[in-house]
């Protein structure tokens, strides 16, 4: 037990330097990614992101990377932790990095202050040891849960929204704008109501002036997020492009499919009402009934003995 108590302080101790040496190396980065902007004639207001971004998270995003250069991941893991982030709506350039740090922070620090905090009170050391075990595993899997909770909402606003962009686009084909610049125009006229959706297209449309294969970029805007109406969205343009087909007509039928599939949805979920007040109704209002039903016939009962 004395090893235990001499070696969390020095665990602590150890966890700040290695803070303090990520904290130095993403200062120098930033300071060399300065050093290149101005020798490449941009402004020193158009910092990025992380130069915004506060120091305890810039030491975790700093940890993070540290972590995926070092070679202990994979390359194929960290093509699936991209995508796995791209797939919630997280695109930023250290949303690995962060992702990284904090999970390997949680799965050393949780169990390290379980170890601290479970001295306080008396429990048995096999009691002592699964608490602190499952601390560490809530730890290693906490951002995991937070990342697919992340995912569940932007794949909820994507699919609340496609329906009025196809609406929008369907007009902008009407008035004579291509393919590019519909989605362009639709994704600026959207940004306040529906942003995920906005954000989407945004990059479909970036891919496809940026590159020559528009079949990749339509591909792409159902790949990032692995939600199938944005893969049909992009099927149906690769189609029209293919082929040749009215494009209005095409949206139009998609359109009305997805409005569709939404009013079903709300219909299931109405029909699943009754079910799930059952519940509530034995729990909260049978009791009262049978209070306010049987409660003078026990009073006069009690009275008569």
């Amino acid at each position: 037990m004395a090893l235990l108590y001499v070696g969390v302080p020095a665990f602590f101790l150890l966890i700040a330097a290695i803070a303090m040496l990520m904290l130095k190396l993403v200062i120098q980065e930033e300071k060399l990614a300065r050093r290149i902007a101005r020798a490449g004639g941009l402004s020193v207001a158009a910092e990025t992101e992380a130069d915004r971004q506060p120091v305890h998270i810039r030491i975790i995003v700093g940890l993070g990377f540290a972590v995926a250069r070092s070679g202990l991941l994979s390359p194929k893991t960290l093509a699936d932790l991209r995508h796995t982030l791209r797939m919630a709506g997280i695109r930023d350039q250290g949303a690995l990095g962060l992702f990284v740090g904090a999970k390997l922070l949680m799965f050393i620090g949780l169990p390290a202050i379980g170890f601290a905090s479970l001295h306080l009170v008396h429990l048995s050391e096999i009691l002592q040891i699964g608490l602190i075990g499952g601390a560490a595993i809530v730890g290693l899997l906490g951002p995991d849960m937070i990342i697919q909770q992340r995912r569940k909402r932007f794949v909820k606003r994507v699919e609340a929204g496609l329906a009025d962009a196809l609406d929008l686009m369907v007009i902008c084909a009407d008035a004579g704008l291509s393919l590019e610049p519909g989605l362009a125009r639709v994704a600026n006229e959207i940004r306040e109501t529906h942003p995920a959706v906005a954000q989407e297209l945004t990059i479909t449309s970036n891919e496809m002036r940026i590159g020559n294969q528009v079949r990749d970029a339509l591909t792409a805007l159902g790949t990032r997020t692995g939600l199938d109406s944005l893969k049909r969205l992009g099927s149906t343009l690769i189609q029209t492009i293919q082929y040749g087909t009215p494009l209005t007509q095409a949206l139009r039928t998609l359109s009305a499919e997805l409005r569709q599939e939404q009013l079903t949805r709300f219909e299931e979920r109405a029909a699943r009402l009754p079910v799930l007040l059952t519940l509530p109704m034995i729990i909260f209002i049978l009791p009262c009934v049978f209070l306010v039903v049987g409660g003078p016939a026990i009073l006069k009962v009690m009275a008569a003995f």
